[in-house]
């Protein structure tokens, strides 16, 4: 019964954002340290169930960092909607770094503080200056908001962990490519355009990816990787 009932709250317990995108909340969701008080380094990744009917499918993801010293956070991330405007989408501001996304509550992914966070800043920012789709963004299968975040943690060695399976478009590889490291970088991935592959990786375990929806096992941090509604189990962590 536990398992049932994990299992319906990830498929439709974040649906507030049910509501008029305009008006819906995007206000902290209290989960990030205040820059006044945590003065190190932060590197944070957040996912949320995104908006209306897309969101029974997947998250978007998205990164947040602050600078040592910083008084302010900065968050990367792909908005869709401004490829329809002639717009780039990679998006990186001065922004709120744990805000719900349209009413939905942001789930912490990874939280890296200090040293490791310092030397990890700089990366994600190269990082993102060369994501190759810079004006792209397609829903299904990428690449998009989760394929963007998946391409800098597969740059970034000290995150360390792996984007959920409800991350649809994690699986785009750089430019299309058949073949990449995985993104906890102790393993490899096999997929052709995001749409049919499998990942095999010591912090990884086994992915199989068939049309975008993803099904595997992490046995490190032991923890069943489902389609739609994500991880359930052991929090993923770095080796």
């Amino acid at each position: 019964m536990k398992f049932l009932s994990t299992l319906l709250l990830a498929l439709f317990g974040n649906f507030a954002q049910a509501q008029d995108w305009r008006t819906a909340d995007r206000s902290s969701a209290g989960i990030a340290p205040s820059p006044q008080d945590e003065k190190r380094a932060v590197v944070q990744i957040y996912a949320a169930r995104t908006v209306g009917w897309k969101g029974h499918f997947g998250v978007h993801t998205w990164i947040a960092i602050k600078e040592k010293d910083a008084d302010f956070y900065e968050t990367f991330q792909v908005i869709g909607y401004r490829a329809r405007r002639g717009l780039d989408v990679v998006v990186v501001q001065e922004s709120i770094p744990d805000g719900r996304w349209f009413g939905a509550m942001p789930e912490l992914l990874r939280d890296l503080r200090g040293p490791g966070a310092e030397s990890a800043i700089p990366k994600i920012r190269e990082a993102a200056k060369s994501y190759p789709y810079q004006k792209d963004y397609r829903v299904w299968p990428g690449p998009n908001s989760n394929s963007f975040v998946s391409y800098i943690i597969r740059r970034t060695p000290e995150i360390g962990v792996e984007l959920p399976a409800n991350a649809v478009g994690k699986d785009w590889i750089n430019k299309g490519s058949l073949f990449g490291v995985s993104e906890t970088r102790t393993g490899f991935q096999f997929s052709v355009f995001g749409l049919l592959g499998f990942t095999l990786g010591l912090g990884d375990g086994i992915e199989v990816n068939i049309l975008g929806m993803s099904l595997g096992v992490d046995f490190f941090r032991p923890a069943l990787k489902l389609p739609m509604v994500g991880r359930i189990g052991f929090q993923d962590k770095p080796l």
